[in-house]
């Protein structure tokens, strides 16, 4: 007998024993909890394995998911076969794959648009499969009176690149499919935290056909992490509705979105909630988190723009059948009360849009006491044992399922900002103005220049913290100082009177976590004054102390509670020379001044 290397032979075990039994092999990576037998009238959505448009996953029986490029043939098969199809790209990623997105439509003008997106983090890929499953039936399946007032614009794999690094090691809490993409793309920028400093040429391609499409509805196809629980889909919005931005488009989606998928899902056998976001996963009972959010997610960014968005979380411990199916029936649910609710929608926008919020809530911390119960919750047990791994005692899920009642912790505001009447943006901040182009924020640039009083801000004792997402962001104490400022021409003056005022204030405002200045836009501002002779900075700085009483009364203070910087002549100094008139406009200095009402 010929002797095979153990490689081959795992490789040939792969092929002899077929799609599913890999699954098997895949999911035995980690032993994952136990879990309880479904079915549900949403089974009823399933092909037959002959015919002749079952999707890749439903062939495979959902023990895989098809790559990017299976995808996009069957998606072009499709269209070929539907005049209510069209394909198309919308942009190229970071390793310049083609962005792809299908619209199903009647025709018409001007028809509202349902835009739903699959695959930003490219693992938590069911929104993939539950599309083509709903696209493959509106187009050849009856289903096509879901068109007849509004349009579908599906994006099946916003993240490709991270999700062609497909492996049974990404995702590991996810029951399924057998391999994963990744969360982050290329660049190991997760697109879920960059739609207010857009990075990505993903995040600018999608920021683009958000403009241009302006849907009356926009949900984002996620898998949860976190406790095991009797729930198989969930979904929430910005600041789970409690803490939305804009209240009109809020209250549609807690008043007539929420209800109507609820039913929609439970009447076809599954368990939905709005999204539990634990405090603590090893002790449940401590409660779910509702707290507001930045533009840096998705649902964050589409409360700020004015555009009702949806974040669909499903839960990581159910089958991915179970899972695709779930969000086939959300989906499908969404667009008939799309439609039917089109007219409301718009006048829900239009009211946010005509908003003027005055305040930008920047820091929040728990509420002491909780807001809220969930009188009935739909646990699952657990037991805790001592793992040899850890060292220390970790959770095993039993699968028997427990109700509790669980409290809702809520926030409570710690610090807000009064928005001003513009910002004033230097000409060379082309990043910043960069950024404001693309959001669709209002701007003028100054023909000539103009003297005015405006609102600057110093860092103090400002801090680099860890890189994240591509960029090194920054953390400081913020001095405002009011004077009379000079503003060349050229200088671009950005209003807080418009629709997307308040994404203006989120982005430009020193404070907002979510500002460029908060993502480190402007390392320049830590770059130490030029420095001269120390008998020329001992004679400046002796001048200083002489005749600006201000600037003692600063200098003398930090002498007091810095007793190393009290100890360094050149510390001194140097703090000393970068507070000395206009000649050092850059040093701890936010380059955006704030005009003030």
């Amino acid at each position: 007998m010929v002797a095979i290397t153990a490689c081959r032979a795992a490789a040939l075990a792969v092929a002899l024993l077929g799609a599913g039994s890999f699954n098997v092999l895949a999911q035995n990576i980690l032993d994952l909890p136990p879990t309880r037998p479904w079915s549900g009238s949403s089974e009823r959505l399933l092909v037959k394995p002959t015919d002749a448009w079952i999707t890749p996953a439903e062939a495979a029986n959902f023990q895989t998911t098809p790559r990017y490029a299976e995808v996009r043939a069957w998606l072009e098969r499709l269209d070929a076969a539907s005049p209510l199809l069209s394909l198309r790209t919308f942009g190229r990623t970071s390793e310049d794959r083609d962005l792809l997105c299908v619209r199903a439509s009647k025709g018409g003008s001007a028809k509202p648009v349902v835009l739903v997106q699959a695959g930003i983090h490219s693992g938590e890929i069911d929104g993939k499969d539950a599309g083509l499953m709903l696209l493959r039936d509106i187009a050849l399946r009856g289903k096509d009176n879901l068109l007849d007032r509004v349009d579908l614009v599906f994006v099946p794999i916003y993240n490709i690149d991270g999700h062609e690094q497909m492996s049974a090691w990404n995702f590991p809490h996810l029951r399924g499919p057998a391999e994963k993409g990744r969360d982050a793309n290329a660049r190991n920028i997760d697109l879920n935290r960059d739609y207010g400093k857009a990075d990505a040429p993903e995040t600018r391609a999608m920021l683009t056909l958000l403009r241009e499409l302006d849907p009356v509805l926009y949900i984002d196809c996620h898998v949860s992490e976190g406790f095991d629980m009797q729930y198989d889909v969930t979904f929430t919005y910005a600041g789970w509705g409690k803490y939305a931005r804009h209240r009109a488009t809020a209250d549609w989606l807690q008043g007539r979105f929420g209800p109507a998928v609820t039913q929609a899902l439970t009447k076809a056998g599954h368990t939905p909630t709005i999204y539990p976001s634990p405090i603590d996963t090893r002790e449940p009972t401590k409660g779910i988190r509702y707290s507001p959010e930045g533009p840096r997610y998705s649902t964050g960014y589409g409360d700020f723009i004015g555009v009702p968005t949806v974040l669909v979380e499903n839960h990581m411990l159910k089958p991915y059948r179970q899972r695709v199916l779930g969000t086939y029936v959300l989906l499908e649910a969404a667009l008939k009360l799309a439609a039917t609710d089109a007219d409301r929608i718009a006048a829900a926008k239009a009211q946010d849009r005509a908003s003027r919020p005055t305040e930008l809530l920047t820091r929040w911390t728990p509420a002491p006491q909780p807001i809220g119960w969930v009188e009935q919750f739909k646990g699952i047990a657990f037991e805790m044992y001592q793992s040899p791994a850890s060292g220390r005692l970790e959770q095993r899920w039993l699968g028997r399922p427990i109700t509790f009642r669980m409290p809702i912790i809520g926030q409570q505001p710690t610090q807000t900002v009064q928005l001003p009447k513009a910002w004033w943006v230097p000409a060379a901040q082309a990043e910043v103005l960069d950024r404001l182009r693309l959001h669709g924020i209002a701007f003028e640039t100054l023909g000539a220049p103009r003297t005015l009083q405006v609102d600057n801000v110093r860092l103090v004792e400002p801090k680099l913290l860890q890189p994240n997402e591509g960029r090194v962001p920054i953390t400081a104490t913020f001095v405002h100082e009011q004077r009379e400022q000079l503003m060349p021409a050229g200088s671009v003056r950005v209003p807080a009177d418009q629709p997307k005022g308040l994404l203006a204030a989120a982005l430009l405002e020193p404070e907002s976590q979510d500002s460029f200045l908060a993502w480190g836009f402007f390392p320049e501002m830590l770059a130490p004054a030029p420095n001269t002779d120390d008998y020329i900075l001992a004679a400046l700085g002796e001048r200083l102390l002489a005749t600006e009483p201000a600037l003692k009364a600063e200098f003398e203070a930090k002498l007091r509670a810095e007793p190393a910087f009290a100890a360094s002549p050149n510390a001194r100094l140097a703090w000393l020379y970068a507070h000395a008139g206009p000649g050092h406009p850059y040093p701890l200095r936010y380059p955006i001044a704030r005009e003030l009402n």
